[in-house]
Protein backbone atom coordinates (compact mmCIF):
# COMPACT_ATOMS: atom_id res chain seq x y z
CA UNK A 1 0.00 0.00 0.00
CA UNK A 2 1.25 3.46 -0.85
CA UNK A 3 2.56 5.41 2.11
CA UNK A 4 1.23 8.78 1.01
CA UNK A 5 -2.51 9.13 0.50
CA UNK A 6 -3.68 12.13 -1.47
CA UNK A 7 -7.14 13.44 -2.30
CA UNK A 8 -7.41 15.28 -5.63
CA UNK A 9 -10.53 17.46 -5.76
CA UNK A 10 -11.87 18.50 -9.17
CA UNK A 11 -13.21 21.97 -9.91
CA UNK A 12 -16.99 22.21 -10.17
CA UNK A 13 -17.98 22.63 -13.81
CA UNK A 14 -19.67 25.99 -13.27
CA UNK A 15 -16.26 27.46 -12.41
CA UNK A 16 -14.61 26.09 -15.57
CA UNK A 17 -16.46 28.09 -18.25
CA UNK A 18 -15.33 26.81 -21.66
CA UNK A 19 -12.45 24.98 -19.95
CA UNK A 20 -13.97 21.93 -18.21
CA UNK A 21 -11.88 19.53 -20.28
CA UNK A 22 -8.65 21.46 -19.76
CA UNK A 23 -9.15 21.82 -16.01
CA UNK A 24 -9.94 18.11 -15.68
CA UNK A 25 -6.93 17.16 -17.78
CA UNK A 26 -4.32 18.97 -15.68
CA UNK A 27 -5.60 17.48 -12.42
CA UNK A 28 -5.72 13.98 -13.94
CA UNK A 29 -2.16 14.22 -15.28
CA UNK A 30 -0.82 15.53 -11.97
CA UNK A 31 -2.62 12.72 -10.15
CA UNK A 32 -1.02 10.15 -12.45
CA UNK A 33 2.41 11.73 -11.93
CA UNK A 34 1.95 11.42 -8.18
CA UNK A 35 0.90 7.78 -8.50
CA UNK A 36 4.12 7.09 -10.40
CA UNK A 37 5.96 8.55 -7.41
CA UNK A 38 4.38 6.00 -5.08
CA UNK A 39 1.35 7.95 -3.87
CA UNK A 40 -2.20 6.68 -3.59
CA UNK A 41 -4.41 9.31 -5.21
CA UNK A 42 -8.21 9.32 -5.08
CA UNK A 43 -10.23 11.83 -7.10
CA UNK A 44 -13.26 13.61 -5.62
CA UNK A 45 -15.76 16.27 -6.61
CA UNK A 46 -16.29 19.47 -4.65
CA UNK A 47 -19.66 18.07 -3.58
CA UNK A 48 -17.97 14.99 -2.11
CA UNK A 49 -15.44 17.18 -0.34
CA UNK A 50 -18.17 19.23 1.36
CA UNK A 51 -20.06 16.03 2.24
CA UNK A 52 -17.10 14.80 4.30
CA UNK A 53 -15.91 12.07 1.94
CA UNK A 54 -12.27 13.21 1.98
CA UNK A 55 -10.15 11.71 4.78
CA UNK A 56 -6.69 11.80 3.21
CA UNK A 57 -3.99 13.81 5.04
CA UNK A 58 -2.96 15.58 1.80
CA UNK A 59 -5.49 17.42 -0.37
CA UNK A 60 -4.66 18.89 -3.77
CA UNK A 61 -7.52 20.79 -5.29
CA UNK A 62 -8.94 23.15 -7.89
CA UNK A 63 -11.89 24.19 -5.72
CA UNK A 64 -13.91 27.39 -6.15
CA UNK A 65 -17.21 26.82 -4.27
CA UNK A 66 -17.48 28.93 -1.12
CA UNK A 67 -18.43 25.86 0.93
CA UNK A 68 -15.43 23.99 -0.48
CA UNK A 69 -13.06 26.82 0.41
CA UNK A 70 -14.31 26.88 4.00
CA UNK A 71 -13.93 23.09 4.19
CA UNK A 72 -10.33 23.34 2.94
CA UNK A 73 -9.56 26.04 5.49
CA UNK A 74 -10.85 23.83 8.32
CA UNK A 75 -8.70 20.99 7.05
CA UNK A 76 -5.63 23.23 7.07
CA UNK A 77 -6.41 24.42 10.57
CA UNK A 78 -6.61 20.76 11.64
CA UNK A 79 -3.11 20.12 10.32
CA UNK A 80 -3.71 18.65 6.87
CA UNK A 81 -1.60 19.74 3.90
CA UNK A 82 -3.82 21.55 1.37
CA UNK A 83 -2.57 22.70 -2.05
CA UNK A 84 -3.62 25.30 -3.10
CA UNK A 85 -4.39 26.65 0.34
CA UNK A 86 -8.04 27.40 0.99
CA UNK A 87 -6.94 30.78 2.31
CA UNK A 88 -4.99 31.42 -0.88
CA UNK A 89 -7.96 30.48 -3.05
CA UNK A 90 -10.13 32.89 -1.10
CA UNK A 91 -7.50 35.60 -1.63
CA UNK A 92 -7.98 35.24 -5.39
CA UNK A 93 -11.60 36.39 -5.31
CA UNK A 94 -11.69 39.67 -7.21
CA UNK A 95 -12.21 42.35 -4.59
CA UNK A 96 -9.94 40.67 -2.06
CA UNK A 97 -7.22 40.09 -4.65
CA UNK A 98 -7.34 43.71 -5.79
CA UNK A 99 -7.05 45.00 -2.25
CA UNK A 100 -4.16 42.66 -1.39
CA UNK A 101 -2.12 43.28 -4.55
CA UNK A 102 -2.56 47.05 -4.48
CA UNK A 103 -1.84 47.15 -0.76
CA UNK A 104 1.34 45.14 -1.27
CA UNK A 105 2.70 47.46 -3.92
CA UNK A 106 2.41 44.94 -6.75
CA UNK A 107 1.91 46.70 -10.12
CA UNK A 108 -1.83 46.74 -10.82
CA UNK A 109 -4.20 49.04 -12.73
CA UNK A 110 -5.88 51.93 -10.93
CA UNK A 111 -9.03 50.37 -9.46
CA UNK A 112 -12.00 51.14 -7.28
CA UNK A 113 -14.34 48.73 -5.50
CA UNK A 114 -17.99 49.71 -5.36
CA UNK A 115 -21.43 48.50 -4.48
CA UNK A 116 -23.41 47.80 -7.64
CA UNK A 117 -26.16 50.11 -6.38
CA UNK A 118 -23.78 53.09 -6.22
CA UNK A 119 -23.63 56.06 -8.61
CA UNK A 120 -20.16 56.01 -10.18
CA UNK A 121 -20.36 58.24 -13.26
CA UNK A 122 -18.98 61.36 -11.62
CA UNK A 123 -16.34 59.43 -9.72
CA UNK A 124 -15.04 57.85 -12.92
CA UNK A 125 -15.23 61.16 -14.79
CA UNK A 126 -13.24 62.93 -12.08
CA UNK A 127 -10.60 60.17 -12.19
CA UNK A 128 -10.42 60.31 -15.98
CA UNK A 129 -11.35 56.63 -16.14
CA UNK A 130 -13.20 56.31 -19.42
CA UNK A 131 -12.22 52.92 -20.80
CA UNK A 132 -12.64 50.49 -17.91
CA UNK A 133 -13.16 46.88 -16.98
CA UNK A 134 -15.97 46.01 -14.59
CA UNK A 135 -15.67 42.65 -12.85
CA UNK A 136 -17.84 41.04 -10.21
CA UNK A 137 -16.04 41.57 -6.93
CA UNK A 138 -17.70 39.04 -4.68
CA UNK A 139 -16.51 35.87 -6.35
CA UNK A 140 -15.00 34.19 -9.40
CA UNK A 141 -16.03 34.65 -13.01
CA UNK A 142 -18.65 32.08 -13.95
CA UNK A 143 -20.29 33.75 -16.96
CA UNK A 144 -19.11 36.02 -19.75
CA UNK A 145 -21.26 38.79 -18.28
CA UNK A 146 -19.24 38.72 -15.03
CA UNK A 147 -16.54 40.74 -16.81
CA UNK A 148 -17.45 43.79 -18.91
CA UNK A 149 -15.42 46.24 -20.98
CA UNK A 150 -16.89 49.77 -21.08
CA UNK A 151 -15.83 52.86 -23.03
CA UNK A 152 -17.20 55.71 -20.91
CA UNK A 153 -18.65 56.37 -17.42
CA UNK A 154 -22.26 56.34 -18.63
CA UNK A 155 -21.83 52.82 -19.99
CA UNK A 156 -20.13 51.81 -16.75
CA UNK A 157 -23.15 52.94 -14.78
CA UNK A 158 -25.49 50.93 -17.01
CA UNK A 159 -23.39 47.78 -16.62
CA UNK A 160 -23.22 48.24 -12.88
CA UNK A 161 -27.01 48.43 -12.78
CA UNK A 162 -27.19 45.17 -14.73
CA UNK A 163 -24.90 43.55 -12.16
CA UNK A 164 -27.19 44.78 -9.40
CA UNK A 165 -30.26 43.30 -11.10
CA UNK A 166 -28.40 39.98 -11.43
CA UNK A 167 -27.86 39.92 -7.65
CA UNK A 168 -24.16 40.81 -7.72
CA UNK A 169 -23.58 43.20 -4.83
CA UNK A 170 -19.93 44.22 -5.30
CA UNK A 171 -17.78 45.06 -8.32
CA UNK A 172 -14.23 46.10 -9.10
CA UNK A 173 -13.73 48.79 -11.74
CA UNK A 174 -10.22 48.96 -13.20
CA UNK A 175 -8.73 51.37 -15.69
CA UNK A 176 -8.16 49.79 -19.10
CA UNK A 177 -4.47 49.46 -19.92
CA UNK A 178 -3.22 49.84 -23.48
CA UNK A 179 -0.45 47.46 -24.47
CA UNK A 180 0.43 43.83 -25.13
CA UNK A 181 -1.72 41.34 -23.25
CA UNK A 182 0.27 38.41 -21.81
CA UNK A 183 -0.92 35.25 -20.10
CA UNK A 184 1.39 33.58 -17.59
CA UNK A 185 1.60 30.35 -15.59
CA UNK A 186 3.85 29.56 -12.64
CA UNK A 187 4.54 27.10 -9.84
CA UNK A 188 6.09 28.53 -6.68
CA UNK A 189 9.26 26.87 -5.45
CA UNK A 190 10.20 25.57 -8.90
CA UNK A 191 11.87 26.97 -11.97
CA UNK A 192 8.69 26.65 -13.97
CA UNK A 193 7.32 29.83 -15.56
CA UNK A 194 5.57 30.09 -18.91
CA UNK A 195 4.16 33.09 -20.75
CA UNK A 196 2.63 33.76 -24.15
CA UNK A 197 0.44 36.16 -26.11
CA UNK A 198 -3.12 34.71 -25.92
CA UNK A 199 -4.47 36.70 -28.89
CA UNK A 200 -1.73 35.42 -31.19
CA UNK A 201 -2.25 31.85 -29.97
CA UNK A 202 -6.07 32.09 -30.14
CA UNK A 203 -6.32 31.16 -26.45
CA UNK A 204 -9.48 32.65 -25.01
CA UNK A 205 -12.51 31.95 -22.84
CA UNK A 206 -14.68 34.86 -23.86
CA UNK A 207 -12.83 36.75 -26.58
CA UNK A 208 -11.88 39.73 -24.40
CA UNK A 209 -8.35 39.53 -25.77
CA UNK A 210 -9.65 41.32 -28.88
CA UNK A 211 -9.88 44.56 -26.89
CA UNK A 212 -6.08 44.86 -26.65
CA UNK A 213 -5.66 43.19 -30.02
CA UNK A 214 -2.60 41.55 -31.49
CA UNK A 215 0.59 42.05 -29.49
CA UNK A 216 3.18 44.42 -30.92
CA UNK A 217 6.00 42.52 -29.30
CA UNK A 218 7.02 45.38 -27.02
CA UNK A 219 10.31 44.59 -25.33
CA UNK A 220 10.12 43.96 -21.59
CA UNK A 221 12.19 42.43 -18.80
CA UNK A 222 11.17 38.78 -18.51
CA UNK A 223 12.99 38.46 -15.17
CA UNK A 224 10.89 41.35 -13.89
CA UNK A 225 7.71 39.64 -15.10
CA UNK A 226 8.67 36.47 -13.23
CA UNK A 227 9.52 38.42 -10.11
CA UNK A 228 6.23 40.36 -10.13
CA UNK A 229 4.19 37.20 -10.62
CA UNK A 230 6.19 35.33 -7.98
CA UNK A 231 5.67 38.12 -5.47
CA UNK A 232 1.94 38.12 -6.21
CA UNK A 233 1.77 34.35 -5.68
CA UNK A 234 3.62 34.62 -2.38
CA UNK A 235 1.49 37.54 -1.20
CA UNK A 236 -1.76 35.76 -2.08
CA UNK A 237 -0.48 32.42 -0.68
CA UNK A 238 -0.96 30.47 -3.91
CA UNK A 239 1.54 27.81 -5.00
CA UNK A 240 0.05 26.87 -8.39
CA UNK A 241 -1.02 29.95 -10.30
CA UNK A 242 -1.69 31.77 -13.55
CA UNK A 243 -3.02 35.08 -14.73
CA UNK A 244 -2.78 37.97 -17.13
CA UNK A 245 -0.73 41.13 -17.37
CA UNK A 246 -0.34 44.03 -19.76
CA UNK A 247 3.00 45.32 -21.04
CA UNK A 248 2.69 49.04 -21.75
CA UNK A 249 4.44 50.64 -24.77
CA UNK A 250 7.27 51.73 -22.44
CA UNK A 251 7.77 48.15 -21.17
CA UNK A 252 6.02 48.67 -17.82
CA UNK A 253 4.34 45.48 -16.56
CA UNK A 254 1.09 45.36 -14.59
CA UNK A 255 -0.89 42.33 -13.46
CA UNK A 256 -4.57 42.58 -14.37
CA UNK A 257 -5.75 39.14 -13.23
CA UNK A 258 -4.43 36.34 -11.00
CA UNK A 259 -5.88 32.84 -10.64
CA UNK A 260 -5.34 29.79 -8.45
CA UNK A 261 -4.52 26.58 -10.33
CA UNK A 262 -5.34 27.35 -13.99
CA UNK A 263 -5.57 24.77 -16.76
CA UNK A 264 -1.99 25.20 -18.10
CA UNK A 265 -3.48 24.19 -21.46
CA UNK A 266 -0.57 25.36 -23.69
CA UNK A 267 2.09 23.73 -21.49
CA UNK A 268 0.18 21.03 -19.63
CA UNK A 269 2.63 18.10 -19.73
CA UNK A 270 5.64 20.13 -18.56
CA UNK A 271 3.58 21.95 -15.93
CA UNK A 272 2.16 18.69 -14.54
CA UNK A 273 5.66 17.31 -13.94
CA UNK A 274 6.70 20.44 -12.05
CA UNK A 275 3.44 20.53 -10.07
CA UNK A 276 3.93 16.92 -8.97
CA UNK A 277 7.52 17.66 -7.90
CA UNK A 278 6.38 20.75 -5.98
CA UNK A 279 3.66 18.75 -4.22
CA UNK A 280 6.13 16.01 -3.21
CA UNK A 281 8.52 18.64 -1.86
CA UNK A 282 5.69 20.25 0.11
CA UNK A 283 4.72 16.85 1.55
CA UNK A 284 8.28 16.22 2.70
CA UNK A 285 8.49 19.66 4.29
CA UNK A 286 5.11 19.23 5.96
CA UNK A 287 6.09 15.82 7.32
CA UNK A 288 9.39 17.14 8.68
CA UNK A 289 7.68 20.05 10.41
CA UNK A 290 5.36 17.67 12.29
CA UNK A 291 8.12 15.39 13.60
CA UNK A 292 8.91 15.96 17.30
CA UNK A 293 12.38 17.22 18.12
CA UNK A 294 14.74 14.66 19.65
Amino acid sequence: MAEIKIAAVKRAGVYSPNHIGNDTAILNIVSEQLRKRGCEVSVYSEEQLCAGAVSEPVVINMCREQASIKTLQRMEDDGRLVINSGYGIENCTRERMTRILVGSGIPFPESITVGTDEAVRQRLTDAGMNKCWIKRGDYYTMHKEDVSYVRHPEEAQEVLQEYFLRGIKRAVISRHLEGDLIKFYGIAGTGFFYWFYPFVNDHSKYGYERVNGSARGTEFDIASLRAICGKAAETLDVMIYGGDCVVAPDGTIRIIDFNDWPSFAPCRADAATHIAKAIMAAIRQHTESKRPER
